[in-house]
């Protein structure tokens, strides 16, 4: 357990540290604002969307490591993916951080973002996590601000 608990440290730190796709995208298609009121964390979310796949993504806001890194991750997750694929994605990892999945024993498509997973085990800290996802979601579905509350 030690071994996990030290790789999940280190993958959060790099991505806190050196966020993948953070950055605007000019003209993006699709855009919406994320709000954490528990622990403050800010987060505006573009998409460009082509063929109905999500051609580019990124991120730009401020927020605990936590929050930073799952949109790091989430960004990386999703390029490239279909608006459905993405849903699952975001219904997965809900699901994960939530407790409501055991990514080990049931099928599912979150590959290297499994390792939130022990998120669960502090529940303030979920909505720093989800945060990216529900509003990376609320994009894709044209809405344009989402809360955590």
């Amino acid at each position: 357990m030690s071994e996990l608990n030290d790789l999940y440290q280190e993958v959060i730190l790099d991505h806190n540290k050196n966020p993948r796709n953070f950055r605007e995208i000019e003209n993006a298609d699709k855009q919406a604002d994320g709000h954490n009121p528990l622990c403050g964390d800010q987060l505006k979310v573009y998409l460009s969307i082509e063929d109905d796949k999500v051609k580019d993504v990124a991120f730009k806001g401020s927020g605990c490591a936590i929050s930073k890194a799952s949109a790091s991750m989430m960004t990386q997750a999703v390029k490239g993916k279909t608006k459905e694929e993405a849903d699952v994605m975001f219904t997965e990892f809900r699901q994960m951080v939530m407790g409501e999945m055991d990514t080990d024993t049931e099928e599912n498509s979150l590959g290297k973002l499994k390792i939130f997973a022990g998120v669960r085990e502090f529940p303030a800290r979920v909505k720093c996590a989800s945060l990216s996802w529900h509003t990376v979601h609320a994009a894709l579905n044209g809405e344009v601000e989402v809360s955590t509350e």
